[in-house]
């Protein structure tokens, strides 16, 4: 049987990379956490964790325990967010920066819930593409593209999601004549402003095809989706907003398929502010019952 203690421990410390952060974020002495890894390392019998200049590193059965560990977090957040009682003493303001897609499509949908929980808890939700700073506080909390490699922050991956080619029935030229990626270099594209995208894992058409033409930009998701369904062009798009649109097709969709990844990042300095755990605590559970939306090509 394991001890959530252990687990958490070493969740902790695959996020923090140092026994010292992570000794800070569950405010317990950095020989505790050592303990708990190696009673975890022992009832295992693997060995989770290998040190490196850069810290304490997962090895190959670390990371496949990492899958599983996430599993169970998210089933106990959960359980502390669907069934603890409304908690008014929480407050505070708290920005959270993240993509349009996911913004607007999901996470405002349970605003309501989450404001009947933690009704003293104010959420600015900037929903666009830009990676705000957490050390110098643009943002309190950041919904990344992929988990950061520098600072002194602490992230962990909140789910998957896939990108593919639409195009609509207005669109002019003809879209069953698209039997391989060559074939789009004759065809009209929509796509994000490149100067305006700081995540480069938008860059999508550069990964199915470097020499496309595009006809509109713009570094609004639903503006390029509007612009998709009007026959403006052909465009890659979040496959959990385009396919409860009518009149958009999937085009090459066994072949074009980009799989992206949504992460928590928050700066160390915040970890222990219950506004903070709140909201982070919030957005596991939403993604946790998205699961299927997400996932669902």
């Amino acid at each position: 049987m394991f001890n959530w203690d252990d687990l958490n421990s070493f969740l902790t410390l695959s996020r923090c990379s140092k026994l010292k952060l992570a000794s800070k974020k569950l405010k317990v002495e950095s020989t505790t956490i050592a303990r708990r890894i190696s009673r975890l390392e022992s009832s295992l019998k693997l060995e989770l964790f290998y040190k490196s200049p850069k810290g304490y590193l997962l090895t190959e059965k670390g990371s496949e325990l990492l899958k599983y560990a996430e599993k169970i977090e998210n089933e106990i957040y959960g359980i502390n967010f669907n069934f603890s009682q409304s908690n008014p003493n929480i407050r505070g303001k708290v920005r959270l920066s993240v993509g349009e897609g996911l913004g607007v499509e999901i996470i405002s949908k349970y605003i309501n819930k989450f404001y009947n929980k933690y009704p003293e808890i104010e959420i600015e939700l900037l929903a666009d593409t830009r990676s705000r700073s957490l050390s110098n506080r643009e943002t309190d909390i950041l919904i990344s593209l992929s988990r950061p490699k520098k600072g002194r922050l602490l992230s962990w991956k909140l789910c998957d999601y896939f990108v593919k080619l639409y195009g609509s029935k207005n669109y002019s030229k003809n879209i069953e004549s698209i039997k391989n990626t060559k074939d789009l270099i004759n065809h009209n594209f929509v796509s994000y402003v490149d100067e305006l995208v700081e995540f480069p894992e938008l860059n999508y058409l550069k990964e199915v095809n470097k020499n496309l033409s595009v006809v509109f930009s713009s570094n609004s998701l639903r503006s390029q989706l509007l612009a998709v369904k009007n026959g403006v062009g052909l465009g890659l798009l979040h496959s959990f907003i385009a396919k409860k649109e009518t009149g958009l097709l999937a085009i090459l969709p066994e072949i074009i398929n980009i799989k992206r990844e949504y992460w928590i990042v928050i700066h160390e300095n915040l970890s222990n502010l219950r506004r903070i755990k709140a909201v982070t605590n919030f957005l596991t559970t939403i993604l946790k019952n998205e699961k299927k939306n997400l996932y669902e090509l």
